[in-house]
């Protein structure tokens, strides 16, 4: 897993707030369409950027909640919210959410499900708190789709390779809509969200992950760390020189409880 310290968690920050990630965001927000006094929960909120805009969407007749199991990623999320009254920030997980049974109108999860050891128990669970027709929203990256461009391709699988490590499921999207249906869900629409970039910007998902990727590398000796400094010199070289190129898919699940 990866280690959200102060420094990861800034980055997050920043990159959270950038054009990539605020559009897997806003698509997450659009296929929740949250309305005035709604109870919402944010499964794995992180730094709570969803949970505010859930805040401002619900109004104080309504209640957001973030849920996290992160102590240094909740320490944001607070900080962020803490204007508003009526929003929540609680210690939990997905699998054993700190919610009584019934009383949600709406459930939000973005990028959090590709790390569960249990993806079915996870989607009981939202299933045993929601009100009955209620929505689930899940997205996240299926890892099939990832495309990138390296001079040195076995270098660049290396990386990747590692980088696998660092979740539970790859194909969450491909799964998901059974595993749904199955826990007493309707699938109502899935959208996809492609990230498409052939410069390297400052606040994207890309420079996000080459950040990440090349940590938890050499944290965890998949590869040499200079192996890893050569992987990360190249794609800013690449960038230089107008040859980058990366595109990975996010995709938004949209189901109701039956």
């Amino acid at each position: 897993m990866l280690k959200f310290d102060k420094e990861t968690t800034q980055l997050l920050d920043i990159v959270y707030q950038g054009a990539d990630i605020t559009r897997r965001r806003q698509a997450s927000f659009d296929a929740l369409r949250p309305k005035a006094d709604e109870i919402i929960i944010d499964i794995g909120c992180g730094n709570g950027l969803l949970t505010l805009e859930l805040a401002r969407a619900v109004g104080s007749g309504g209640k957001a909640i973030g849920i996290d199991p992160s102590k240094d990623m909740l320490v944001p999320a607070k900080d962020r919210c803490k204007g508003f009254d009526w929003v929540e920030i609680l210690i939990g997980t997905a699998n054993d959410l700190p919610i009584t049974t019934g009383t949600v109108d709406k459930a939000a999860s973005v990028q959090v499900f590709e790390y569960l050891d249990d993806v079915p128990g996870a989607v009981a669970e939202v299933h045993r708190v929601l009100k009955p027709g209620g929505k689930l929203v899940i997205g996240d990256i299926h890892l099939d789709s990832l495309v990138w461009f390296s001079d040195d391709r076995d270098r660049m699988n290396r990386m990747i390779a590692s980088w696998d490590s660092h979740f539970t499921h790859r194909d969450v999207p491909a799964v998901l809509p059974s595993i749904l249906q199955d826990a007493g869900f309707v699938v109502e629409d899935i959208t996809p969200i492609t990230t498409c970039d052939h410069t390297l910007k400052p606040d994207g998902l890309a420079t996000m992950m080459m950040q990440l990727m090349i940590r938890y590398a050499i944290d965890n000796i998949h590869v040499p760390e200079s192996e890893a400094s050569a992987w990360l010199a190249e794609q800013k070289e690449l960038a230089a020189e107008g040859r980058f190129f990366f595109a990975l898919t996010h995709f938004v699940v949209n189901a109701r409880k039956r």
